[in-house]
């Protein structure tokens, strides 16, 4: 059995559990909760480096391939400032914050704190950021507010704090009354979402939808399965309130593709972001192995525009709207490998986590389940959107992620020693 928790003292086990609360409540109700919480997660795991890599250790045959993944996109940051004289060391920002959200992952497994601590953090993030961005919309009459955030940022992250909560109601699922707190917070985080008016979190909800239905069958509980189906029905619903602007953002939506293709005006946010798409095409083929520096892509832009090969609305950009266009034109079929990784290889370890705990009832599923969802949104965040381009962004995907891990390999480890204890008896 694991006692790490009663090496580190009870204050700090309980410090931790406060901190892994904190993380997803700040996350958009403060302008610097998710970078105050990745420093201190990483700080506190300085203070105690040689139990905290002790009790990652028996477990880095399963987390090996997701480390190597952030490790990797790192190393290839350090790279290209090395080769890339016009590369400032600010480019290693990102990448570096990110591998070092591997601190969660550890804390997690050496103070196993109780899963709550992450699902309440969750609920009550979601639940107080609506009024702050319904201030916004309502009073404020902002068409598109993003409160601390721009707007796509925070309409992203409430919605994985919406996706995050549906699958902590499986821990949930055979109490109605302790249903409602997880309910409540997918319900918030939809609302948020909606408010924002980010209209590319939509197909993330719609993999959402194919993923629990992919497990439908396990999850048994007709509480869960009406909040499920309740909660994305009342999504849908948002589209017949006029109110809410979705009819009129696909509307315009609709109506900017047709410009765009009938050789009309860019000047759109969906046109600017297919003409950005068209001209990513072209710095591919120049450069399709390593790409060229992030920090030229503007003069790039300005030069695509001066031969006429691109209208000159896009100039203004500082990137191309899509993660893997993103990826490919600043590093080549390499950056778009380490793109790849830090999306598969955490979904390949949710994935495997979750085919070990095949039942609802099994510890790891709402983790498993709940990263899962998590990657399946970044991913869907990027095909509209270059979601890693922003700090916020990028660390509160790695810590989610990393979180997740953590809880996931102690919800194993309390299945383990259930299995010893009976065998033993």
């Amino acid at each position: 059995m694991n006692n790490n928790q009663t090496n580190i003292g009870m204050p700090m086990q309980r410090g931790i559990g406060v901190l892994v609360f904190l993380f997803p409540f700040f996350s958009l109700i403060t302008p610097s909760g998710i970078g105050f919480s990745s420093l201190v997660f990483l700080l506190v795991a300085l203070c105690v480096p040689r139990k905290a890599w002790r009790a990652l250790a028996p477990h880095w045959r399963d987390i090996r391939w997701v480390v190597a993944a952030f490790a990797f996109n790192l190393l290839l940051a350090v790279v290209w400032v090395l080769v890339r004289p016009e590369t400032g060391l600010d480019y290693l920002d990102n990448p570096s914050r990110m591998l070092f959200g591997l601190s969660a992952a550890a804390l997690v497994v050496l103070a196993r704190p109780p899963r709550a601590t992450l699902w309440w953090g969750v609920i009550m993030g979601a639940v107080c950021a609506l009024p702050f961005i319904a201030y916004q919309r309502i009073v404020l009459a902002m068409e598109r507010p993003g409160g601390w955030l721009n707007a796509i940022t925070f309409g992203d992250i409430a919605l994985c704090l919406a996706l995050v909560a549906l699958a902590a109601a499986i821990d949930y699922r055979h109490s109605t009354r302790k249903a409602i707190a997880p309910a409540l917070g997918a319900v918030a985080g939809l609302a948020g979402c909606v408010m924002t008016g980010t209209r590319g979190g939509w197909i993330a909800l719609a993999l959402a939808a194919l993923l629990f239905l992919t497990y439908a069958h396990l999850l048994r509980s007709r509480r869960l399965r009406l909040l499920l189906v309740g909660s994305f029905a009342l999504f849908a619903s948002t589209f017949f309130i006029p109110a809410t602007g979705l009819q009129q953002r696909v509307g315009q939506g609709v109506s900017d593709v047709r410009t765009w293709l009938d050789g009309g005006s860019a000047f759109s946010n969906v046109g600017m972001r297919l003409e950005l798409w068209k001209a990513a095409g072209f710095l591919i083929q120049e450069r399709p192995l390593v790409g060229r520096d992030p920090t030229t892509l503007r003069t790039e832009l300005s030069r695509l525009a001066a031969e006429g090969k691109v209208q000159d609305v896009i100039t203004p950009a500082e990137h191309l709207h899509n993660d893997a266009l993103q990826a490919l034109a600043t590093g080549g079929v390499v950056g778009l490998l380490a793109w790849l990784g830090i999306l598969a290889a955490p979904f390949a370890f949710f994935a495997r986590m979750l085919g070990r705990g095949a039942q609802a009832g099994m510890p790891q599923f709402a983790p498993a389940l709940a990263g899962m969802l998590v990657v399946l949104s970044y991913f869907s965040f990027g095909l509209t959107e270059v979601i890693f381009w922003s700090l916020k962004g990028s660390m509160f995907y790695a810590l989610m992620v990393f979180l997740l891990m953590g809880f996931c390999l102690n919800a194993r480890d309390e299945m383990d020693n259930k299995f010893v204890n009976k065998v033993g008896t």
